[in-house]
């Protein structure tokens, strides 16, 4: 299966590891390998319902799902036909309380 990410995701990302850097520069390139292991192990299970891989919570579409990873939620689309994943953002998960 191949990982496309969207244009959204790639903004979303910049800004957090914007951020990251100006605390530290290793700390947001570590942020961002990890995510990126993260993302490709959804390949081997994108559907698994787990802590960190769950059906989507913004969207009504069981082929959406939800990667938890430090605090974001990362939506991605799961396309079994064109054998796709498609990565379409980067959300800090906030409490509602």
């Amino acid at each position: 299966m191949q990982i496309l990410k969207d244009a959204r995701y790639y903004a979303d990302l910049t800004e957090i590891m914007e951020y990251i850097a100006q605390d530290s520069v290793q700390r947001a390139v570590h942020f961002q390998h990890e995510l990126d292991k993260m993302i490709e192990n959804c390949v081997h299970f994108p559907y698994k319902y787990r802590n960190k891989y769950r059906k989507s919570i913004y969207f009504d579409d069981d082929h959406i799902r939800d990667l938890i990873f430090k605090g974001y939620i990362i939506p991605y689309v799961v396309d079994e036909e064109n054998t796709t994943l498609t990565v379409l953002g980067i959300i800090k998960w906030k409490s509602a309380f």
